[in-house]
């Protein structure tokens, strides 16, 4: 089933210079980049974007972290790519994340900054569709 999701990388690593590597094994997975861009995420975007995050512990440091250099912006296209992304990105926490992941190979333990972990990829055809038009509401 061909799906498109959104994929961002996050300040970190834009900042270390792993965007180049991140892209190039999402294309090397087959996925199709259907937009991509490098810009700095608003307060607006990341209100909207982590709407469902809003009044929980970790919201603020998260809005604040990718509010703190620019992101990559990318929708993706493919077969099953939302559960391949995610798949592709490994465990939320790099420590734990499995080698040959992009977490597991290129994050590093922050302590308790687990936003601080490369890559958002969407959850769910749903989100994946919520989460493009407020990134790329002309696609």
């Amino acid at each position: 089933m061909t799906q498109r999701t959104l994929v961002l990388l996050k300040p970190d690593a834009v900042k270390r210079g792993q965007a180049g590597e991140i892209i190039r094994r999402i294309e090397a997975k087959g996925y199709a980049l259907v937009a991509l861009e490098l810009r700095s995420a608003t307060p607006e975007v990341l209100a909207e974007h982590y709407a469902e995050h809003e009044g929980k512990p970790f919201y603020q440091p998260l809005v604040d972290f990718m509010l703190s250099g620019p992101v990559v912006a990318i929708v993706l296209e493919g077969e099953r790519c939302i559960e391949g992304f995610r798949s592709l990105a490994g465990a939320t926490d790099p420590t734990v994340a499995a080698p040959g992941t992009v977490r597991g190979d290129l994050g590093r333990d922050w302590g308790l900054k687990v936003q601080q972990n490369l890559v958002h990829g969407s959850d769910s055809p749903e989100s994946a569709e919520r989460e493009i038009a407020i990134w790329f509401p002309h696609l």
